[in-house]
């Protein structure tokens, strides 16, 4: 069995229950070392055999899960934060599905809910915005043609954009287009991390902000208004609204 684990964004104390618990028990282990905190790893067994998938290709990675398949070893594979978001798994899965090689996949905290919580911050604030757009910069990978950023800009949505940090030069010229100069910007490096650091600005500043923190990867950079401090209650515990739970209260 092959276990896809997502490692949470950094804090070892915010790796699942059921994660930690498979790791601690793999035989083998794969892990994302250029992002996954390694203290995630440290209570793994002494004789587990351990694998930094940074050197490697796809077909070493299926190799080892391979191998330790035929002899009955238990596999850990772990990804950085939620293995969903730009974890590159699903290649995986589909490889172990062609070799008949049963797995599973245990959920994580992603990055980018670790970025809301050590910015105290919701993104999905009443009368502000209630959609999350979360995507990335085109790079050397190419993005689809109706993904392009300031396509997604144009909501005016809440936006947490991964992998892009060493562009936000470009990327603050692009979503001016779309967003007020003025609109909150948020950068933050390695969040729960113990060298974690956050920078603020906006859109006609955020990259000079950046440039002098000396953050050119490993962080994840949310625009919107959700940074601001103004917004409606919601309705979820209005005296006055009658849910299915609770009956509203005239005034």
């Amino acid at each position: 069995m092959v276990s896809f684990i997502g490692a949470g964004p950094g804090d070892p104390e915010l790796l699942t229950i059921k994660g930690k618990k498979l790791i601690d028990e793999a035989d083998v282990i794969i892990y994302a070392g250029s992002l996954v905190n390694p203290k995630v790893l440290q209570d793994a067994k002494p004789e587990a055999v351990i694998y930094n998938s940074a050197t490697m290709n796809l077909e070493e990675v299926i190799d080892v899960m391979k191998e330790a398949e035929e002899k009955g070893l238990k596999v850990a594979r772990v990804h950085t934060g939620d293995p969903a978001i730009f974890g590159a798994h699903r290649e995986q899965m589909d490889r172990l599905a062609e070799l008949g090689i049963a797995y599973e996949v245990i959920p994580g905290v992603s990055s980018f809910l670790a970025t809301a919580a050590v910015l105290k911050k919701e993104y999905t604030l009443p009368g502000v915005s209630q959609t999350v757009i979360l995507t990335r910069m085109e790079g050397r990978t190419p993005m689809p043609p109706k993904e392009k950023l300031l396509d997604l800009a144009r909501h005016n949505a809440t936006m947490i954009i991964f992998l892009s940090v060493g562009m936000l030069e470009e990327m603050s010229k692009i979503l001016r287009q779309a967003y007020r100069p003025e609109t909150p910007v948020a950068v933050v490096y390695k969040a729960t991390w113990e060298d974690q650091k956050i920078v603020y600005g906006d859109l006609t500043n955020i990259a000079a902000r950046v440039k002098e923190a000396k953050i050119t990867k490993t962080a994840l950079t949310v625009v919107g208004d959700f940074l601001g401090d103004e917004y409606e209650l919601s309705k979820l515990y209005d005296k006055t609204f009658t849910t299915e739970f609770r009956k509203g209260v005239t005034t």
